[in-house]
């Protein structure tokens, strides 16, 4: 049998495309997305509104106004904070499930979001930037799994993509707040305080909703995840489900022990996955997308607009035009496919940075032709349409599905953690290496990373579309030992789709 005729591949949803708009017009299915993509929203809400508030910030504190470290020091601790939640989100989620660990990721934000809000100084609003962090890197790694284990594989990744629109939603709702506030007593405080409202939301909304059906599973609550897959499945695919679910547990008993974090690297097939995950998640960061979102206001003001409203009116079309193209990508991302759709990302974004990079170096030389100013914001613009579609929701997909069940939570985490401290580093640098190679260099770099970063995605990133958790988890099987360990290649087959 091929991968095309497999209930979840490219060609049996060419036959039937209805199958995959019943999924997604399912409301038990996408209530459930929504509600655990408010995580993502949080995690874009945090990004985007400290772009913002950090302008407002260095009023309120001259020694924030006076130190370059100290300001990149506010943006990259909740960074820090997000590291050790993603780190510790991973095995949160295997023992105690996804539910629970994104309940636990509401409390921990919405303590961190009060206390920024009442900070008297800039280092009590260093402590809450930690804890919103911790609570955002729980969600990180949460949402992403508790998306795909109740999602369709026809339709899985469009859906893992949702939460990434969440994502930039909450960027641009963070730059509307931002806008909004501006001429508010208190500023910067109500734009970060205001971020505990959607925890808020999310932790009563997420008390009646169920626990993931293939956590259920593999602790042996099968009845409970029976119930759940009922909703989402009609009865013949539910028992080809149910089949899967009960093939992965059978397995999962013969090895009859508890993944520990070394374990990772000690199975050939799940190092190539962990390398292939974990790698577009630092490359994700590496070639610039936080650095857009965080200091966007600072860079529209670095190209010559000084007014703090209007640096802030100009990051709204960018924050705008993310949210945009993340809706295309979610559309592309189950048709053209996660591969393709992260090379063709990476090939605008190269050129976005490259147009960035020479509006800076103009403007360096000390033209005062405005056009500069501009040309720096469309290069912003196109930076942000290029990427969004492609390398925005791809790395969030492919380590939603990459993992089998057993490591799928743990690998996750260390993933995401690769993520936040690429993040880290990216914030934590910035603005230190413009002041000292220039913008336009700092930029071109970013470039030559984006470069570095299609010759990876090549190289270890397979295509993963439409497949079934077992499908993808033969992949990386054929990659470590080679073709013959199956009959049928779905190596070959899936790179073709």
């Amino acid at each position: 049998m091929t991968i095309e005729s497999l209930p979840g591949s490219s060609g049996y949803l060419d036959l039937f495309p209805e199958r995959r708009m019943t999924y997604f017009s399912n409301p038990y299915v996408l209530g459930l997305t929504v509600v655990a993509g408010i995580g993502g929203l949080l995690f874009g809400y945090d990004t985007g509104v400290i772009s913002g508030a950090l302008l407002y910030i260095k009023d309120d504190f001259e020694v924030v106004n006076q130190s370059s470290f100290l300001q990149e020091t506010i943006v990259s601790m909740a960074l820090v904070g997000a590291m050790v939640g993603a780190a510790s989100g991973g095995w949160i989620n295997d023992a105690y499930g996804r539910k629970k660990a994104t309940l636990l990721a509401d409390v921990v934000f919405t303590a961190g979001a009060i206390v920024m809000a009442i900070a008297p100084d800039p280092y009590v609003l260093i402590l809450g930037r930690f804890l919103v962090g911790l609570g955002v890197g729980i969600a990180s790694v949460t949402a992403p799994v508790y998306i795909a284990e109740a999602s369709p594989s026809e339709v899985r990744g469009g859906l893992v993509s949702t939460n990434v629109l969440m994502i930039t939603g909450g960027q641009f709702i963070s730059y509307l707040v931002n806008l909004a506030f501006t001429e508010v007593p208190g500023t910067w405080r109500w734009m970060l305080g205001i971020s505990a409202v959607p925890a808020v939301i999310q932790f009563f909304f997420m008390l009646c909703l169920p626990e993931s059906p293939r956590w259920l599973f593999m602790k042996n609550e099968k009845a409970k995840a029976i119930a759940v897959l009922s909703k989402i499945y009609d009865i013949a695919r539910l028992e080809d489900e149910v089949d899967h679910l009960s093939a992965a547990l059978e397995e999962e008993r013969q090895r009859k022990r508890t993944v520990r974090y070394l374990d990772v690297f000690k199975r050939k097939e799940i190092r190539l996955a962990f390398l292939a995950g974990a790698g577009l998640q630092a490359f994700q960061q590496f070639t610039g997308i936080n650095t857009v979102m965080y200091y966007s206001p600072t860079i529209v003001q670095m190209a010559g607009f000084k007014s703090n409203q209007l640096a802030l009116l100009l990051s709204l079309v960018v924050a705008a035009m993310n949210a945009a193209g993340t809706i295309v990508g979610i559309y592309l991302i189950d048709h053209v496919g996660r591969k393709k759709l992260a090379l063709s990302s990476l090939s605008g974004v190269i050129a976005s940075l490259v147009i960035l990079a020479g509006a800076f170096f103009a403007e360096s030389s000390g033209s005062s032709n405005g056009l500069y100013g501009w040309l720096a914001v469309i290069g912003l613009a196109l930076y942000i349409a290029f990427f969004s579609p492609g390398m925005g929701p791809v790395p969030w997909t492919v380590n939603s599905e990459a993992y089998p069940e057993q490591y799928r939570g743990i690998c996750g985490g260390m993933s995401a953690t690769v993520n936040w401290i690429s993040n880290l580093i990216v914030a934590q640098t910035f603005l230190t290496i413009a002041e000292a190679v220039g913008t336009g260099a700092t930029f071109l770099i970013l470039a030559g990373i984006a470069v570095l970063a299609v010759a990876f995605v090549i190289v270890f990133v397979p295509e993963t579309k439409g497949l079934t958790f077992v499908e993808v988890e033969q992949i990386w099987k054929e990659r470590a030992w080679g073709s013959g360990y199956n009959t049928d290649s779905l190596l070959e087959q899936g790179n073709e789709s």
